[in-house]
């Protein structure tokens, strides 16, 4: 695995110690002198990980996370800030600003790469979602990317995973203030409240008394319904290379022992806001997927739904030997309603049609518009004389009751003409949509308002 790190410092002999020891490990490595010079590249998108030293003259390290945390394009980039501070309140400082962690001279090497890599991991994960949520939105399908720093990575829904009452105690006391905890000290039925909770993060002690919890750690990331919850680890002062391996098992964050009631609250923070920002992208993506086959004026599958499902259909019936049957329908003289009464009203003519449709077909049937007053009905174990029963009560349903037009100040009737036909020995979708579609101007040349099968 390799990443883009951007190192900024001012002392060249800093910048010249971080890319040899990252160089080492194959990553690339560029660098800023200041913090200007940092945002501009981080803005470029030219690095995917910024070293970040604190202590620089104008725009100091503080100032410049809060800056690539408060800009759309750069606020998902993890932020280790480097530092001689330690103390507890430089940390809170540097969390508030959006860093993702902190890395405290001298630097330790093994620290510093464990910790470069496990947040590449997570960068690939995040570089992937917003390709896509960039994609839809270029393609008019979403709005724009969001902003990480967006949420204020409050009331998470959080399982704590302590068997040592004195620490529990604190740890949920703590956590209560600004989030729903539930405490489970038993590691196995943790596990299985991680999978069944709904859980927003899981905090897991290091130091559970018979029971590892790096393992829990490793079962949680196994499973796929809590392989994206964020874990965070507590480990006792002396338990470095638990925190190390950690992070190389996929732990989001660690705390040490004993734990700052103020860092708690904003490592949590932090780890909400990153879920809740992963979840934003899978929402925009599912939403994109579903505008990209869904017709947004009637709710129905569109054109592009039925090419990809089609052919599948017509050949599983086609292997199994069973029936499939087809109806295309078209609304009469639509381009009438149109021009008399306006588009708006036609646009409420076919909703209210394809809602009607929706109320005679079953559950099984695909129905899907193909544009402007054309429908189609793919019914698959279905016969044509089955079919054929199925279009009429359609026809009827439609033709039975007055469309409200204009917010139902006007009722207006509609028609429907049909064309069915089924799929016989083909194992072309093309041929059966053909003998449909003939059979539909059957339909139309002898007076509309009816249904034709196709009888070749």
């Amino acid at each position: 695995m390799t990443a883009r790190i951007l190192v900024v410092d001012d002392l060249p002999a800093n910048v010249k110690f971080l890319e040899a020891r990252l160089t080492a490990e194959y990553f690339e490595v560029r660098s800023a002198t200041n913090g200007l010079d940092a945002l501009r590249i981080a803005a470029a998108g030219a690095c995917d990980i910024v070293l970040l030293d604190v202590m620089m003259p104008g725009l100091d390290g503080f100032e410049t996370c809060r800056r690539l945390k408060s800009d759309v394009s750069t606020s998902h980039l993890p932020v280790i800030l480097v530092t001689a501070l330690d103390q507890p309140a430089d940390r809170l400082r540097g969390l508030e600003a959006g860093a993702d962690d902190f890395l405290t001279k001298p630097i330790d090497e093994v620290a510093l790469l464990a910790r470069v890599k496990s947040l590449a991991r997570l960068k690939i994960m995040v570089d992937e979602l917003r390709l896509r949520a960039a994609s839809s939105a270029s393609a008019g399908l979403q709005q724009g990317l969001p902003l990480m720093s967006g949420d204020d990575g409050l009331d998470g829904r959080i399982l704590l995973v302590d068997d040592r009452e004195s620490s529990s105690e604190r740890l949920v006391a703590t956590l209560a203030l600004q989030h729903k905890v539930t405490l489970e000290t038993a590691p196995q039925e943790a596990l299985f409240k991680g999978v069944e909770g709904g859980f927003d993060l899981v905090i897991v002690s290091g130091a559970l008394r018979d029971y590892d919890g790096l393992r829990l750690c490793s079962q949680l990331r196994s499973l796929e319904r809590t392989r994206q919850v964020p874990l965070l680890l507590v480990a006792d002062a002396e338990d470095r290379q638990q925190v190390l391996r950690g992070l190389e098992l996929g732990v989001n964050d660690y705390l040490i022992r004993p734990v700052d009631r103020n860092e708690l609250l904003a490592r949590v923070r932090i780890q909400l806001r990153k879920k809740r920002y992963a979840d934003r992208l899978h929402e925009m993506l599912n939403e994109s997927i579903q505008l990209a086959v869904i017709d947004a004026l009637t709710g129905v599958n569109n054109r592009r739904y039925l090419e990809s499902h089609l052919a599948p259909m017509v050949e599983a019936a086609a292997d199994g030997s069973r029936p499939l049957s087809l109806m295309i329908l078209d609304i009469d003289h639509f381009k009438t309603v149109n021009d008399t009464y306006g588009h708006d009203a036609g646009d409420e003519v076919l909703r209210v049609f394809a809602s009607r449709i929706k109320g005679v077909i079953r559950a099984a049937d695909l129905l899907c518009r193909l544009g402007g007053e054309e429908f189609i009905v793919v019914m698959p174990d279905t016969t044509l004389d089955v079919a054929a029963r199925i279009g009429e009560r359609i026809r009827q349903t439609v033709n039975a009751a007055m469309f409200p037009i204009h917010g139902g100040a006007t009722q207006i009737p509609v028609t429907v003409s049909i064309g069915i036909a089924d799929r016989r020995h083909d194992r072309q979708p093309e041929l059966v949509l053909k003998r449909a579609d003939k059979a539909l101007y059957v339909s139309k040349n002898n007076g509309r308002n009816r249904v034709s099968a196709d009888a070749a």
